[in-house]
């Protein structure tokens, strides 16, 4: 009878970035300045237009989505998909942010964030 051992689970690597991710997408959702104000879209003494606000909060609801589509997806293929996801979406906002942005200061912040983020989801992918 042969004993095997079993690596320890990596998966709360992927689910506490989903935890934070869904947490940091509902700020935004309830406060699209605390995204808005960060990358330039508005000023400090701007009132958010109304389109912005729209755009942060569709970006947070599928950021909300795949936080925590990380944080509850059973483990194996669904955690990998949903990890995936998350990291496919980063990518995009580094593209699209850093390429979009009217500031080149805080193209240059949201690049390294959403590259940063990203970073990390992908070592959750592989935890995962």
């Amino acid at each position: 009878m042969a004993i095997t051992k079993s690596r320890p689970s990596t998966t709360w690597i992927p689910r506490v970035l989903g935890v934070a991710t869904a947490a940091y997408s509902v700020a935004i959702i309830a406060k699209p300045e605390l995204f808005a104000r960060p990358t330039k879209l508005a000023d400090d003494r701007q009132e958010l237009p109304t389109g912005t606000a729209i755009g942060i909060r569709a970006l947070g609801g599928r950021d909300l989505a795949s936080g925590l589509a990380m944080a509850f997806a059973p483990e194996g293929t669904p955690l990998r998909t949903a990890v995936a996801v998350r990291v496919g979406s980063d990518v995009v906002d580094l593209v699209l942010l850093g390429t979009s942005l009217p500031d080149r200061d805080a193209r240059l912040k949201a690049v390294a964030v959403a590259g940063g983020w990203g970073a990390l989801c992908a070592l959750g992918l592989w935890a995962a």
